[in-house]
């Protein structure tokens, strides 16, 4: 297994796969922070299922397996499903949690339906095309890379640049719009940005798992930190270091999908932030706890020590 590994990681073509991921990863851990804080973990996974709609339609539109139209078409079908999610929540009485899980069911549903029909058209071109539902990274060629490398680092650098702007809406935008900010605008931005990082993960992740990418990272990072910066950065890294594990086992592991390999090396990292986090881990509550059980008991048995001492000091008088 280990000259299997060694005989991947040197190879070229794995060298640039594997800094696709990393780059996927890195953004998609930037992007998801803004979508954590702002409540919208459930967003990323219904805009997700809703793409595949949208990348079935390219491929039929077109007859070939262009990513470049893929992205295209998912992300106006994300689009598309926002738009849908809005209009539910602005003229019914239903929650926004309830119109996330009606547009889910209804585009992903259609998608397979769609997926379906492709599969028994007799395309030749198709073969592969459902990988799209748990990703497979080995099967990313070079162009694809590119892409996902541009992308990523375009979202990077917009985040960036937005920061302090980003960090206002998503935690005051009553405050926000009193400094004289466009919060309508900047909030179109975040969801644009965020459904662009959801569809460029869909090839390496699969539709199905990669909101898992968005949202785990940052919360394993929010373990760590109080500050949006680290936070931020943190959760890169850790969308990163997911992204990179996922590939590498599922390209050496008997071409395992890597969407799910890549999620479960994100919940890993999530467990020991969850357990190991210096304040708001679990063992550091546990430890804090045990140490002020023992500070009260102490100061319980010195009053107690202190009040047998006055009462016996007055027997003897």
């Amino acid at each position: 297994m280990l000259a299997n590994l060694i005989s991947w990681i040197t190879d070229p073509n794995m060298q640039w796969i594997l800094a696709g991921s990393l780059l996927l990863g890195l953004g998609s851990g930037v992007i998801g922070s803004f979508a954590f804080l702002r409540k919208q973990s459930l967003l990323g996974d219904a805009l997700a299922h809703a793409a595949l709609p949208g990348i079935c339609i390219a491929f039929m539109l077109s007859g070939v397996k262009s990513v470049g139209l893929f992205i295209i078409g998912a992300i106006l079908s994300g689009m598309l499903a926002t738009f849908g999610i809005s209009a539910i929540t602005r003229y019914s009485r239903i929650k926004q949690d309830a119109a996330l899980g009606i547009v889910l069911s209804v585009f992903f549903g259609i998608g397979i339906i769609m997926l379906t029909k492709i599969q028994h058209s007799g395309n030749g071109n198709q073969s592969g095309l459902d990988k799209y539902m748990f990703g497979q990274a080995a099967s990313m060629m070079l162009s694809d890379v590119y892409m996902m490398g541009a992308v990523s680092l375009l979202l990077i650098l917009i985040c960036t640049l937005l920061f302090k702007e980003f960090k206002l809406v998503s935690f005051d935008p009553g405050f926000a719009r009193g400094m004289g900010m466009n919060v309508a605008f900047l909030e179109q931005v975040l969801l644009f940005m965020t459904v662009v990082a959801v569809v460029i993960g869909i090839q390496a992740v699969g539709v199905v798992l990669v909101a898992a990418l968005l949202i785990t990272p940052a919360v394993a990072a929010r373990y760590w930190t109080d500050a949006l910066g680290l936070m931020v950065l943190l959760a890169g890294l850790f969308g990163a270091l997911s992204g990179v594990t996922g590939t590498l086992i599922s390209s050496t592991l008997s071409n395992l999908p890597t969407g799910p390999v890549t999620v479960l090396a994100a919940t890993s990292l999530f467990l020991v932030s969850a357990l190991f986090a210096p304040n708001r881990g679990l063992l550091a509550k546990w430890v804090r706890h045990w140490r002020n059980r023992s500070e009260v008991r102490q100061h319980v048995e010195g009053a107690v020590i202190r009040q047998n001492a006055g009462t016996v000091e007055r027997g003897a008088e």
